[in-house]
Protein backbone atom coordinates (compact mmCIF):
# COMPACT_ATOMS: atom_id res chain seq x y z
CA UNK A 1 0.00 0.00 0.00
CA UNK A 2 1.37 3.37 -0.91
CA UNK A 3 2.76 5.72 1.82
CA UNK A 4 0.19 8.74 0.97
CA UNK A 5 -2.62 6.42 1.13
CA UNK A 6 -1.82 4.86 5.14
CA UNK A 7 -1.32 8.31 5.80
CA UNK A 8 -4.73 8.95 4.94
CA UNK A 9 -6.28 6.05 6.73
CA UNK A 10 -4.40 6.73 9.76
CA UNK A 11 -5.41 10.23 9.94
CA UNK A 12 -9.52 8.61 9.66
CA UNK A 13 -8.69 6.19 12.52
CA UNK A 14 -7.00 7.99 15.17
CA UNK A 15 -9.34 10.01 16.92
CA UNK A 16 -7.04 12.55 18.47
CA UNK A 17 -5.73 15.28 16.07
CA UNK A 18 -3.13 16.35 18.63
CA UNK A 19 -2.20 13.09 19.02
CA UNK A 20 2.26 12.41 17.90
CA UNK A 21 2.33 9.09 15.82
CA UNK A 22 4.93 7.61 13.42
CA UNK A 23 4.51 4.75 10.63
CA UNK A 24 6.11 2.04 9.70
CA UNK A 25 6.45 0.86 5.59
CA UNK A 26 4.06 -2.14 6.35
CA UNK A 27 1.04 -0.25 8.24
CA UNK A 28 2.48 -0.11 11.84
CA UNK A 29 1.64 2.93 13.44
CA UNK A 30 2.94 4.05 16.91
CA UNK A 31 1.21 6.44 18.90
CA UNK A 32 3.29 8.37 21.24
CA UNK A 33 1.59 9.04 24.39
CA UNK A 34 3.92 10.56 25.97
CA UNK A 35 6.01 12.07 22.67
CA UNK A 36 9.30 13.11 23.66
CA UNK A 37 11.91 15.35 21.23
CA UNK A 38 12.96 12.70 18.49
CA UNK A 39 9.06 11.19 17.61
CA UNK A 40 11.41 8.91 15.59
CA UNK A 41 13.61 7.43 17.36
CA UNK A 42 11.17 6.96 20.51
CA UNK A 43 9.22 4.94 17.73
CA UNK A 44 11.86 2.87 16.70
CA UNK A 45 12.88 1.93 20.28
CA UNK A 46 9.37 0.90 21.16
CA UNK A 47 8.56 -1.05 17.73
CA UNK A 48 12.33 -2.67 18.30
CA UNK A 49 10.75 -4.31 21.62
CA UNK A 50 6.95 -4.99 20.73
CA UNK A 51 6.58 -5.71 17.05
CA UNK A 52 8.54 -9.15 15.87
CA UNK A 53 6.47 -11.94 16.75
CA UNK A 54 7.64 -14.32 19.20
CA UNK A 55 5.92 -17.79 19.03
CA UNK A 56 4.34 -18.89 22.77
CA UNK A 57 4.44 -15.22 23.81
CA UNK A 58 2.06 -11.94 24.10
CA UNK A 59 4.12 -11.01 21.12
CA UNK A 60 1.93 -13.47 19.21
CA UNK A 61 -1.82 -12.63 20.54
CA UNK A 62 -3.78 -10.14 18.99
CA UNK A 63 -7.19 -8.11 18.57
CA UNK A 64 -9.16 -6.92 15.87
CA UNK A 65 -11.01 -3.88 15.50
CA UNK A 66 -13.56 -2.80 12.69
CA UNK A 67 -13.70 0.84 12.53
CA UNK A 68 -16.54 3.05 11.18
CA UNK A 69 -14.11 5.67 9.73
CA UNK A 70 -12.44 4.44 7.14
CA UNK A 71 -12.53 0.59 5.21
CA UNK A 72 -10.26 -2.07 6.33
CA UNK A 73 -9.01 -3.16 10.35
CA UNK A 74 -7.17 -2.07 13.07
CA UNK A 75 -4.75 -5.53 14.35
CA UNK A 76 -3.59 -5.12 18.09
CA UNK A 77 -1.56 -6.58 19.68
CA UNK A 78 0.23 -6.95 23.08
CA UNK A 79 1.49 -2.85 23.30
CA UNK A 80 -1.65 -0.90 23.70
CA UNK A 81 0.08 1.95 21.49
CA UNK A 82 1.22 0.00 18.82
CA UNK A 83 -1.32 -0.46 15.85
CA UNK A 84 -1.41 -2.05 12.63
CA UNK A 85 -3.84 -1.17 9.38
CA UNK A 86 -5.06 -4.07 7.32
CA UNK A 87 -6.60 -2.40 4.14
CA UNK A 88 -9.57 -4.44 2.64
CA UNK A 89 -7.71 -6.71 -0.16
CA UNK A 90 -4.80 -7.64 1.74
CA UNK A 91 -6.61 -10.53 3.08
CA UNK A 92 -8.51 -13.62 1.23
CA UNK A 93 -10.48 -14.28 3.64
CA UNK A 94 -12.31 -11.70 6.08
CA UNK A 95 -12.33 -13.16 9.31
CA UNK A 96 -10.88 -12.08 12.16
CA UNK A 97 -8.39 -14.83 12.45
CA UNK A 98 -6.78 -14.09 8.82
CA UNK A 99 -7.05 -10.37 9.80
CA UNK A 100 -5.14 -11.04 12.98
CA UNK A 101 -2.58 -13.07 11.26
CA UNK A 102 -2.04 -10.58 8.57
CA UNK A 103 -1.82 -7.88 10.89
CA UNK A 104 0.35 -9.41 13.21
CA UNK A 105 2.60 -10.33 10.33
CA UNK A 106 2.57 -6.97 9.30
CA UNK A 107 3.63 -5.85 12.77
CA UNK A 108 6.59 -8.49 12.82
CA UNK A 109 7.80 -6.82 9.55
CA UNK A 110 7.68 -3.35 10.71
CA UNK A 111 9.31 -4.26 13.97
CA UNK A 112 12.55 -5.68 12.28
CA UNK A 113 12.67 -4.08 9.13
CA UNK A 114 12.45 -0.83 11.16
CA UNK A 115 11.68 1.37 8.11
CA UNK A 116 9.64 4.87 9.06
CA UNK A 117 7.72 6.14 6.02
CA UNK A 118 5.66 9.43 7.79
CA UNK A 119 5.72 11.22 11.65
CA UNK A 120 3.09 13.18 13.05
CA UNK A 121 3.54 15.71 16.09
CA UNK A 122 0.46 16.62 16.27
CA UNK A 123 1.81 18.86 19.35
CA UNK A 124 2.12 20.95 16.42
CA UNK A 125 -1.26 20.81 14.46
CA UNK A 126 -3.23 24.37 14.91
CA UNK A 127 -6.94 25.05 15.67
CA UNK A 128 -7.60 25.37 11.45
CA UNK A 129 -6.33 22.02 10.56
CA UNK A 130 -8.12 20.00 13.05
Amino acid sequence: METSALVDAWRRLLINPHAAWVLFEHGTCVVLTEPGEDLHAQALELLREYGPVRAGTPAGDFGVIHPDTTEGWVVTGHHPDILTYVPPGAVAEESDFAIGAQGRSQRHRDGTELRVVYAQDGRTVSAEET
